[in-house]
């Protein structure tokens, strides 16, 4: 049995998805409050970022959904939105459904529980794939590419928002010990929960640099592929094409 990261672990590949299930479902009903806190609400506009990417009324699926935090601010900019929100975990798609439509937040919206590296959608389905802070717990992320690239439609764009390798020495030393010390305390006080953000932060040490994440989008097929690093690089904005 191939091993692979669970934070800084090694565990079976066939393992994975259960554990960090079990993170998610614990973390669900805080999620959005602890985003606020862990990152001074910095990660709204790590999103709107995001958003900058996307043309309105175009057909979105929306992986990793969790709490509906891009689904709804892409609704806003849409007079048509025709947005499919997908996630793993079934209690962070509830949490997500029913925050949006207490907002009245309904039209045009779907609500898939699946899998990122088997979606239940026909190859060239949708123009833009989004995923955020989703894509390093996913057990294989190759497979979860090759799954993006062959739902997209010919020219569609994936657009990737995920934790980063720090570029500032200085910030680097002072970031790292915020993450790693601070973080699961704070996990602990608020969630009730600090070995899941333990998880949180461990993992987002083991996924792969800008670079090397880059490589891995171009070798799933996709061309034309940028890097934005945001925040010196605590946070990078990916994108990249499916031109055939």
């Amino acid at each position: 049995m191939n091993k692979v990261n669970f934070g800084f672990s090694q565990v079976d590949e066939n393992e994975k998805e259960s554990l960090v299930g079990k993170v998610f479902s614990s973390v669900a009903s805080k999620y959005d409050l602890m985003n606020d806190v862990m990152s001074f609400g910095i990660h709204r506009l790590w999103k709107n970022k995001l958003i900058e990417q996307l043309e309105p009324d175009k057909k979105l699926l929306d992986m990793a959904a969790g709490t509906g935090d891009i689904a709804k601010r892409y609704y806003a900019k849409c007079s048509n939105p025709d947005i499919t929100l997908c996630d793993i975990n079934p209690e962070m798609l509830a949490t997500g459904k029913n925050r949006l439509l207490d907002e009245n937040i309904f039209k045009g919206l779907k609500f898939v529980c699946c899998n990122a590296e088997e979606l239940p959608f026909e190859d060239n389905s949708f123009d833009y794939y989004t995923i955020a802070f989703g894509i390093r717990n996913v057990t294989h992320v190759e497979k979860a590419l090759k799954e993006a690239y062959r739902v997209l439609k010919p020219e569609g764009k994936f657009i990737c928002l995920e934790f980063g390798k720090v570029n500032n020495p200085n910030l680097a030393k002072f970031y790292d010990l915020y993450s790693l010390n601070i973080i699961p305390k704070l996990g602990g006080l608020i969630a009730d929960d600090e070995a899941s953000y333990q998880y949180l932060v461990e993992s987002i040490r083991s996924f792969p640099s800008q670079k090397d994440f880059t490589n891995l989008m171009e070798n799933a097929g996709f061309r034309l592929n940028q890097f934005q690093n945001l925040s010196f690089g605590v946070s990078c904005l990916y994108t990249g094409y499916k031109l055939s």
